[in-house]
């Protein structure tokens, strides 16, 4: 009973039973009044004949040899109508059967007076004398003497002989043949919706199989079958269809969600066993030239001793900017971080960007240009980090353009945005590397790269500020000839 059909069968076995025997009681109930009602419309009249065809009633005395007679009368038309004669405040003065059988000597007159008032709807009950837990239908009429109301005639249609012959007649064929049609119309009724919640509980069984077998498998996707044909393309479209798509949606995400924690923990250990890597060795050898200044301080010279005090700086120095790197991927990398957006002109970034660089470049004797126009449309972004991109790609260039080299920065509109390119004639990136330059602490293998002290997170946390914007970056470069970066930002529309 534990199963969800077993409760829907149980469920529906008690409705059925429910109904269907309302139904039996509501058609035995309206069957028996069509019955009285048909039965006093075609006999309301009979007390008016049995009157009119002799005097009961003559100065207060009943006549009741010509009651009797009047009764055997009535029987013989209709053997289950049973004769009383009434004074005119109910009680009843005569009738033609047993002393014995009556459990009453009255008769209750309101339901009388409505009946020939003509005034109400049939059927109308009526006290019956020799029952009283029952109610009959019913014919009266009044007894009159001259002008003057000597009682009423009480005549109930369906006596006791009726209620004997209804008794007996509840074992007849026809009822049990009644009772039996019912009976397999419920179960008929029942065996129906057993198919339908088997047919509905199976689509169910089956969701709750793959979702079980999706947990099993460590939220595999893979477990959940896609379904085809005409059926299941019907069946998706009711609540169990769309329950099972929107369970396939849900999976596909939990694993998105998985495969993006298991890419996250392998980037975790890959910052922990690069970090670790990147602070050992400068950190070590820092140490060392630390302790040779506070061993060797009075031997060596000064400037030998400045010397050992700038290559302590300069490690010093990039560590602090390798953590603020690390720092900043980190904060960009987190759930929910949105860029602020606003509107400001590019061009004008642009040119305070390479201004910053400009003594730099200078004293490396690399030229930088930037190449826009008045009318460049206005951006949609993050200033701070838009800025931030410039400047790592910018530093970059500055990395591996040898002297007398040039960078080059400028701008061209596109439909709903700009581009912004950073082209340099440095030594260029190998066509092998091209992919991997944006990867966490990739450093390429060429000699220039080698030389320089990048952290090997700029063009990571580029990246990542880009797609923040929804924006691509796209790189093309050549040995030797140089390299070029370009990246959209969203434009005002003109």
């Amino acid at each position: 009973m534990n199963s969800l059909f077993s409760k829907l069968s149980a469920a529906l076995l008690l409705v059925v039973a429910l109904i269907g025997g309302g139904f039996f009681m509501v058609e035995q109930l309206s069957t028996r009044l069509y019955y009285e009602e048909i039965t006093q419309r075609l006999n309301a009249s009979i007390a008016m004949y049995v009157t009119g065809e002799m005097q009961l009633i003559e100065d207060g005395e009943v006549d009741r040899e010509a009651l009797s007679l009047l009764s055997q009368r009535a029987m013989i038309i209709n053997p289950t109508v049973e004769i009383y004669l009434l004074d005119p405040e109910g009680g009843i003065l005569g009738h033609a059967l047993p002393p014995e059988s009556l459990q009453s000597d009255r008769v209750e007159l309101e339901p009388v007076l409505q009946l020939m008032s003509g005034e109400t709807e049939m059927p109308l009950h009526g006290t019956d004398p020799r029952n009283l837990d029952r109610q009959k239908v019913f014919s009266a009429h009044p007894v009159m003497f001259g002008d003057h109301l000597e009682g009423y005639l009480y005549a109930v249609l369906g006596g006791q002989k009726f209620d004997e012959l209804a008794d007996s007649a509840r074992a007849s064929y026809v009822q049990k043949l009644s009772f039996g049609a019912l009976a397999a119309i419920a179960l008929a009724a029942f065996l129906v919706g057993l198919l339908v919640f088997g047919m509905l509980t199976r689509r169910l069984t089956r969701l709750k199989n793959e979702v079980q077998a999706f947990t099993e498998s460590g939220f595999d996707p893979a477990t959940i079958q896609p379904r085809t044909g005409a059926s299941e393309n019907r069946a998706s479209t009711d609540e169990i269809g769309q329950l099972r798509v929107a369970f396939s949606q849900m999976s596909g995400k939990i694993r998105e969600q998985f495969e993006s924690l298991e890419e996250t923990d392998r980037l975790r250990r890959e910052l922990i066993s690069n970090v670790s890597h990147d602070l050992r060795t400068p950190l070590a050898s820092m140490h060392g030239y630390v302790e040779t200044l506070l061993l060797k301080n009075d031997a060596l010279g000064e400037e030998e001793r400045l010397r050992y005090l700038e290559i302590t700086r300069k490690h010093s120095l990039h560590r602090r900017r390798l953590i603020g790197d690390l720092f900043e991927l980190s904060k960009l990398e987190a759930a929910g971080v949105e860029p602020a957006l606003e509107w400001f002109s590019l061009a004008e970034l642009l040119h305070d960007v390479a201004q910053e660089f400009e003594l730099e470049a200078r004293e490396k004797g690399i030229a930088i240009g930037v190449e826009t126009r008045p009318d460049d449309s206005m951006v949609h972004a993050d200033i701070g980090l838009i800025q931030r991109v410039l400047e790592n790609l910018i530093r970059n260039a500055l990395k591996h353009t040898p002297r007398d080299g040039s960078i080059t920065i400028s701008l061209s509109e596109k439909p709903g945005s700009v581009a912004v390119a950073v082209a340099d004639t440095g030594c260029g990136i190998a066509e092998n590397e091209l992919e991997h330059i944006f990867d966490r602490f990739y450093r390429s293998k060429n000699t220039q790269e080698a030389k320089t002290d990048s952290t090997g997170l700029g063009l990571a946390i580029v990246k990542r500020i880009l797609d923040l914007h929804g924006s691509r970056i796209t790189v093309a470069s050549r040995p030797d000839h140089g390299t070029r970066f370009e990246f959209d930002v969203p434009a005002r529309a003109a």
